[in-house]
């Protein structure tokens, strides 16, 4: 048996499970930059799951996009965390409808027995925090990828 190469992977959709620390470092970087209304943060407390509906920018697809000279892509994904016991949101009105957020990165604090703080730190000072039982994330995409409307890739100066 060998390991599966990144080569392997085509141009299927996305379907990712972080249940660690490190699996999440790589949920985190594909979701860099991603935008969604806050209207699409969905908290299911009798299932305890916590969904985003976001519009993701394909950080995997841009040096491919460079090499040809294609237009960056998003792509619709599902950001769903499991096991979630608590959410709390800060430097941001989840009653303001119009909102748009920017995710920059999700970190994980563990706890005691795999219980952790999910963090999911966003532009302009906001943050989730998602107190969960044990980590597990997944990420799906959901849709095709489409141009993405600036023509640009995301910049972090």
């Amino acid at each position: 048996m060998t390991d599966a190469r990144f080569e392997d992977g085509g141009e299927g959709p996305l379907r990712l499970v972080a249940q660690d620390a490190e699996d999440l470092k790589v949920v985190s970087t594909l979701v860099q930059d991603a935008v969604l209304p806050v209207t699409e943060l969905k908290h299911d407390a009798r299932h305890r799951r916590f969904a985003l509906l976001l519009n993701r920018f394909r950080w995997e697809d841009r040096e491919e996009a460079d090499r040809v000279g294609r237009a960056y892509e998003r792509v619709r994904s599902l950001l769903v965390v499991e096991d979630v016991c608590k959410v709390q949101s800060f430097g941001f009105d989840r009653a303001d409808k119009d909102l748009v957020l920017s995710i920059l990165s999700l970190d994980f604090a563990a706890g005691e027995d795999g219980t952790g703080r999910l963090t999911l730190t966003l532009a302009g000072d906001g943050a989730i925090a998602l107190e969960v039982e044990a980590l597990e994330v997944r990420l799906d995409d959901v849709t095709r990828p489409y141009r993405a409307p600036s023509g640009k890739a995301p910049r972090h100066d």
